[in-house]
């Protein structure tokens, strides 16, 4: 598995997608998946949240303050949370770290990337730092 952008996103972007990803002002969350139990990523069968829910570790959270095109043209970031904290994390080991879009129904809550990571919960908070160039360039 490698990080990956889900290929609804991509189709998304270009217009041949009828849900569209407005990622500077739709609810986007990132949660933290266990493959086990939610089974692998895959980028050309999985769509919506629904399809990987059953991965989630511990509580999903909320990027509060989204930008796009900055620090360069075609990125997104997250400027003001560099850190954001899943606290308390228990639970299964995670082997991703899920990037979707919540419209408060997982059958229309569109999978946009993930990232590779290996992580077993101990209890403690998990910090996500993302890179100073951003979350991610399109």
């Amino acid at each position: 598995m490698a990080d990956s952008f889900f290929n609804s996103f991509l189709d998304g972007i270009l217009g041949s997608h009828a849900t569209r990803v407005d990622l500077d002002s739709d609810t986007i969350k990132m949660y933290l998946h266990d493959a086990g139990a939610g089974g692998a990523m895959n980028a050309s069968t999985q769509d919506f949240y629904n399809d990987v829910q059953a991965g989630l570790v511990g509580t999903a959270y909320t990027l509060a303050n989204k930008v796009i095109g900055s620090p360069a043209v075609g990125v997104f970031d997250n400027t003001v949370d560099p850190a954001p904290a899943f606290t308390s994390v228990t639970g299964a080991s995670c082997e991703a770290l899920v990037l979707y879009k919540d419209t408060g129904t997982p059958t229309t809550s569109d999978l946009i990337c993930w990232f590779d990571i290996t992580l077993t919960p101990n209890g403690g908070d998990v910090n996500v730092t993302f890179n100073a160039s951003g979350i991610f360039k399109v």
